[in-house]
């Protein structure tokens, strides 16, 4: 029995089409989910009665197309199976048609200047490769989600799938001709594999409930570490609380009947902080699965009386949570071409492609690096166990030490045991499991993957996957064009190979870093190398408007200059947002709730010190001026946000708001907490 059979399957899957349909039409429709090949519009009116059949057997009794426009989360729009009947009643009823094509309202989706207001159209298309499923909220209510695309009326990409739908289209490419050059045959459909980890933190609702700044931001803009938080260590694998484990079990529960294969589950770094991980899977369907699982998360934590962040950095202090992207490529002979292999052949044929990604990565850093730039990242990125906003690339010393050799073009060994003879040509012999885990590394290979470690909790894995894609499929197109050029003209392959290797290894080694990704030496280090250091999102999403990142996309059919464009200006105006709704609420809980609180002790204080004053008390004195100072400080401190908001100055608002945060912050340490207005961390962190 599958875990699918025991909890209830929410999917319209496989071995669930087969009970609703014909075998004919059956056949179909698992050809073009297996293969990606086109859809037979014959049978769309076949699929969806099937389809709504199983569903309002499941009590369903909506539909909505579920798709991903460019506000970085799902969006949706019921529509019911019924229909009058023409005779006062109704009956239900669900077409081919609505269930290939939508049309809900494009104008108030973010577009970026590719759509003007007036102008709604817009335009949901089933994407078939990624199954229908079933979403039940917690009363129990049914909803058949049916995955799609967004897009415009003139066919503009308004959405994270379609771009990661094509930049896979190029990189499927280009594996073909990877296969075609090495002789490797096989009938699987080549695609890349996602497996994001999901960092969260756990609060109870009661206590978020009186945090206006979680409630409006996803973070606390206010709070004092308190003595105990990670510093013991104690939290990261530890034993997992009962209310906790219950939740956990339940989300694996919840997932599993989407599909979802959850695996992992676990008490990350800092308390109040978890982690689960699932199984890899095709990269697209992977990315939805990812997107339901936050929703799920979210879902089941208020069944538990908790509140589930996905913010990248909601407390201070502490570690952020991020989404490690772990991404590699499956080929037509259905092997992990990220493994090293067990033929010389499979091994020439893994070094071509980890030295292609290494020429991808370092010749469009800053495009990966735009591609997880948000300004709840930027918080993170640089801190405590995430990567720095520097991308580099870690190997371990194995590998490292076999690139070394083949730059220098005199391979003769792996450095230590397990090693796997290459045989061709002089290439060196390849370690296997040659690789420890670097987690200071935005980008480090383990083992048969590469964990891009840089990817912000709360984002949606596509554009960052888009990115990949977009830069591997490039890469191995020009080591391949080299290969082929250097063979027309009598080189022998391996010759050739090696040859092309050498060039890039010496090219784009300067990307290759082992070391403390945290260290102030690797940051005067990748600066005498050359390497970007985008620290903010500002400076990250200027490789959209780069002549080479817009060239790339357009080239392999990824995304259009003006799309491109749109992309550019949504991720401005969002950070900016975002920065300026911070500011208000920093501001308007400063004045309100802080300011009033602190005087109101300040002025006890005063009174307490002049009570006191025959008795000698200074320290009571010091108390009292030392509160009535943080007081004053923070009062002029408002009085420059709020200036900074008048201004819609970014950068201004931003430093505001952490003038405003040190003197109430300081001011925590000094007001009883029976006085403090909300809950501190030390309510927050420790969930019973």
């Amino acid at each position: 029995m599958s875990i699918q059979d025991e909890f209830g399957s929410l999917v319209f899957s496989a071995k669930t089409m087969g009970k609703y349909l014909s075998h004919k039409t059956y056949e179909s429709l698992l050809a073009t989910m297996k293969n990606g090949s086109a859809l037979d519009p014959s049978i769309a009116d076949e699929v969806a009665a099937g389809m709504k059949t199983w569903a309002m057997d499941h009590g369903a009794t909506h539909f909505t197309h579920w798709f991903q426009p460019l506000t970085g989360t799902t969006a949706e729009k019921h529509d019911a199976f019924f229909n009058p009947d023409g005779e006062g009643g109704v009956v239900a009823s669900f077409s081919g048609k609505e269930l290939t094509q939508g049309e809900p309202d494009a104008s108030s989706f973010p577009s970026g200047g590719l759509r003007a207001t007036f102008e709604a159209r817009g335009y949901t298309a089933w994407d078939p490769t990624s199954p229908a499923f079933i979403k039940k909220n917690n009363d129990g209510v049914a909803v058949l989600c049916i995955p799609t695309v967004f897009y415009g009326y003139h066919g503009e990409a308004l959405d994270k799938k379609t771009p990661l739908l094509r930049s896979q289209t190029a990189l499927v490419k280009q594996i073909h001709r990877v296969a075609k050059l090495f002789g490797i045959e096989g009938s699987e459909r080549p695609f890349a594999t996602l497996g994001p980890e999901q960092e969260y933190f756990l609060v109870d609702a009661e206590v978020y409930s009186k945090r206006p700044d979680l409630i409006q931001t996803g973070r606390t803009l206010f709070g004092v570490r308190p003595a105990r938080h990670q510093q013991l260590e104690d939290h990261y694998f530890g034993k997992i609380k009962n209310r906790v484990l219950s939740f956990m079990a339940e989300v694996d529960r919840e997932l599993w009947k989407l599909g979802v294969p959850a695996k992992t589950r676990h008490n990350e770094v800092s308390p109040a902080q978890f982690e689960l991980a699932p199984v890899f899977e095709e990269q697209n369907l992977s990315s939805d699965h990812n997107m339901l699982t936050m929703e799920v998360l979210q879902n089941v934590a208020e069944r538990y009386g908790m509140v589930c962040l996905t913010h990248e950095k909601p407390f201070d202090g502490v570690n952020g949570s991020g989404k490690h992207n772990n991404w590699s490529i499956t080929g037509p002979d259905g092997k992990n071409w990220l493994s090293p292999g067990k033929t010389p052949h499979e091994n020439a044929k893994f070094l071509m492609v980890l030295v292609s990604i290494i020429k991808g990565v370092d010749t469009f850093a800053p495009l990966l690096r735009a591609s997880v730039a948000s300004a709840g990242n930027d918080h993170r990125l640089g801190a405590n166990e995430a990567p720095p906003a520097i991308i580099s690339i870690f190997l371990g010393d194995q590998l490292t030490d076999i690139i070394n050799q083949l730059e220098k073009g005199t391979p003769s060994s792996s450095k230590k045991g397990g090693e796997i003879e290459i045989g061709v040509s002089t290439l060196p012999k390849l370690p296997q499991d040659a690789t420890d885990r670097n987690r200071t590394s935005p980008f480090a290979f383990t083992g048969n993957k590469f964990e891009f470690r840089a990817v912000g909790s709360e984002q949606s894995c596509s554009t960052a996957n888009t990115a990949l894609n977009a830069i591997v499929a490039w890469a191995l197109d020009d080591v391949m064009n080299q290969i082929e050029s250097l063979t027309a003209k009598g080189t022998e392959f391996n010759a050739a190979l090696q040859s092309v290797l050498q060039k890039e290894i010496k090219e784009h080694k300067r990307v290759l870093f082992d070391g403390n990704g945290y260290s102030e030496e690797w940051k005067a280090e990748a600066a005498r190398r050359g390497l970007p250091n985008l620290k903010t999102t500002l400076d990250a999403i200027e490789a959209y408007r780069d002549p080479k990142v817009v060239k790339l996309y357009k080239d392999y059919g990824v995304l259009s200059e003006v799309e491109l464009e749109s992309r550019y200006v949504i991720e401005k105006e969002k950070y900016e947002a975002v920065v300026a709704l911070e500011a208000n609420c920093a501001c308007q809980m400063a004045k309100t709730m802080f300011l009033p609180e602190s005087i109101s002790y300040a002025v006890e204080l005063a009174e307490s010190a002049s009570s006191l004053s025959a008795f000698a008390h200074s320290g009571v004195s010091k108390l009292a001026k030392n509160a009535a100072d943080e007081v004053e400080a923070l009062t002029a401190e408002i009085e420059k946000l709020e200036a900074a908001i008048d201004s819609a100055d970014t950068a201004k608002e931003l430093e505001g708001m952490l003038n405003v945060r040190k003197h109430v912050d300081a001011l925590e340490r000094i007001v009883p907490e029976s006085q403090w207005p909300i809950p501190g961390y030390g309510e927050m962190f420790f969930i019973g």
